[in-house]
């Protein structure tokens, strides 16, 4: 199966964005893919935002996604685009860091008025990173989020459904683009 980096672009610890990935993950386990995760706010703040292209951090950033066949990237929306956080990650991979990379974008927000933020901010960038395929994204609105007091995650069932399509296309295309090797014998 196919090797999927999650990507985190939230600034907070126990946001929404992060739980829905981390629930998203366990999903593509299950289905065999082998899962890896990268929470923007775990690296270094200086040679992030001074553009430090060598620092190991950096360079294991960048490393994880070429070794990705497969990325998921979430972002809480601001102010109807996606996080600054995020942006500062893409701006300091290479060129074309997604090339030949199935991509499925989320979003989470407090309202429905984000919507397109997907696919007027975040789809043109990955797009634009050489991503071989960008699957159909989704919104979720923090409503539908429920952090539980043991700090589980319950999805409001009509998202927790949608969410499962949107999952299975993006499993679907990993599938197609990178089918696992027939049983020998």
């Amino acid at each position: 199966m196919a090797r999927v980096l999650s990507v985190s672009g939230s600034p907070s610890a126990s946001s929404r964005t992060a739980r829905l990935l981390r629930h998203l993950d366990g999903f593509l386990r299950a289905q065999g893919h082998e899962v890896s995760v990268l929470d923007v706010r775990s690296l270094p703040a200086g040679p992030l935002l001074a553009a430090e292209f060598g620092h190991p951090a950096i360079v294991g950033a960048a490393r994880a996604f070429a070794e990705a066949d497969g990325v998921v990237v979430g972002t809480p929306v601001y102010k109807a685009a996606y996080s600054g956080l995020l942006k500062t990650l893409l701006d300091v991979l290479p060129q074309h860091a997604l090339a030949g990379k199935t991509v499925l974008p989320l979003a989470t927000g407090g309202s429905t008025a984000h919507v397109l933020a997907l696919d007027y901010a975040l789809r043109p960038v990955l797009t634009s990173m050489g991503a071989a395929h960008v699957v159909p994204g989704w919104f979720v609105v923090d409503k539908d989020l429920v952090v539980e007091a043991d700090g589980s995650l319950t999805i409001a069932p009509g998202t927790a459904e949608t969410l499962g399509q949107v999952t299975d296309t993006f499993a679907r295309a990993l599938h197609t683009a990178f089918p696992s090797p027939l049983p020998v014998g």
